[in-house]
């Protein structure tokens, strides 16, 4: 394997370029860049950047050694062969970073998900600002931290019934809806947004909401529709066995745009978040360079039983930063509400709540401002732990004892 190239230079990209390089990997690597930045981490966009700080960059050693191409943007793919807006790249091995974007309303309206996004969005954060955040989802809440303390007149419109309620059910996201009051900002559940537009937005029945700023935060879809007729297997993703093989041999994908076989959950996951894109590409790159014998070229053998290295099935991670708290969330909902909380989620000292399986085992977890009890949890989740629920609803009982 002389050329390998990788669509895509966020941070699922970033680290496979740092994998095949720490792994042995001493052939031509082309990084190639939708956008016409150097890399960045995304995460401090919603936070950081919109209070003012500057991007931060990922930079590693290797980042003179690798051929980065910014602003080009593939376009198709054939067995050896990716189409780009700069023309055909032939390779050797294919590493699909290419992230996702975000789901819109008709109409205009501003999004989160780039560099050039924050800074646009940044530059209207001035106090008096009229802003209508279009979705209460853990983006939608940061920035509507950002907004509240550059002292703008901030709006929240939820479609559900509580924010966060897709991600961690209604009851625990009843539980956050206070924050928002306390730091000055309406949140309206239960109304849906028809059209969005410089001026404001529509509502379902008809009403008209000013505002000087719109933005859209209700969820990203892979960007894999330049994929479309490759022949790689797809479903809200690209799909991947648990090492981030695809159906092409030759052909990886890491972070938000694959969706990989987790035998741990027993079905297809989707990480879109940090810590997926931090270690994933380590062991889609072992997969890589091991070559291609037993290549899962089916999608049913992307699910076939297979001996796996260490932590690569790890428990889903996910942590956000709102109205001045710590969120951490760990694992799957089984049930669509929690089995069993931990403090009183009414105290702003902090909280947490467990979700078990029918069987009783731990498998997700959520914790306000509680560090230590989410990481005792991820621990135990990968473990299979069956805690006491008595024990595990009481705080001084150290999580590890339930």
């Amino acid at each position: 394997m002389r050329r390998v190239v990788v669509v895509g230079a966020g941070l699922a990209g970033v680290r496979a370029v740092a994998e095949l390089r720490q792994q042995g990997y001493d052939g031509h690597v082309l990084v190639v860049n939708a956008e016409d930045e150097r890399p960045y981490d995304r995460p401090p966009l919603s936070k950081a950047v919109l209070a003012g700080a500057a991007p931060e960059r990922l930079e590693p050693d290797w980042y003179a050694e690798a051929e980065m191409w910014l602003g080009v943007r593939a376009t198709g793919l054939r067995p050896a062969e990716l189409d780009t807006t700069a023309g055909v790249v032939p390779y050797d091995g294919l590493v699909l970073a290419c992230g996702a974007a975000p789901l819109t309303l008709p109409g205009s309206a501003l999004s989160l998900r780039t560099l050039d996004d924050a800074l646009r969005l940044r530059e209207r954060l001035r106090p008096g600002e009229r802003v209508v955040l279009v979705g209460a989802s853990w983006i939608g809440a940061e920035v509507a931290t950002a907004a509240a303390k550059a002292g703008c007149a901030v709006s929240v419109l939820e479609a559900g019934p509580a924010p966060l309620s897709v991600a961690l059910g209604v009851r625990v996201g009843r539980y956050t809806a206070p924050w928002y009051a306390e730091a000055g900002v309406l949140l309206r559940t239960n109304t849906a947004v028809t059209a969005v537009g410089e001026g404001g937005v529509t509502l379902a029945g008809g009403e008209r909401l000013p505002a000087g700023t719109v933005l859209v935060g209700i969820g990203v879809r892979p960007a894999t529709g330049w994929l479309a007729g490759s022949g790689i297997g797809l479903d809200r993703g690209v799909l991947t066995d648990a090492v981030g093989r695809t159906t092409l041999p030759g052909v990886v994908a890491v972070g938000d745009c694959a969706v990989r076989w987790s035998p741990r959950a027993g079905r297809f996951v989707r990480g879109e978040h940090w810590d997926d894109a931090l270690n994933g590409p380590a062991h889609a790159v072992a997969g890589l360079l091991a070559g291609h014998d037993g290549w899962p070229t089916e999608q049913a053998a992307l699910t076939a039983p297979r001996e796996l290295p260490p932590n690569a099935d790890p428990v889903p991670y996910v942590w956000s930063e709102q109205f001045d708290r710590f969120l951490q969330w760990t694992g799957w909902r089984e049930t669509p509400e929690p089995s069993v909380f931990r403090g009183d989620p009414t105290d702003s000292s902090g909280w947490s709540a467990a979700w078990l399986s029918a069987g009783g085992a731990l498998t997700g977890f959520f914790a306000a401002d509680r560090h230590r009890d989410t990481s005792q949890a991820r621990r135990l989740i990968a473990a299979g732990h069956k805690p006491d629920p008595d024990r595990l609803a009481d705080e001084a009982t150290p999580l590890r004892n339930t």
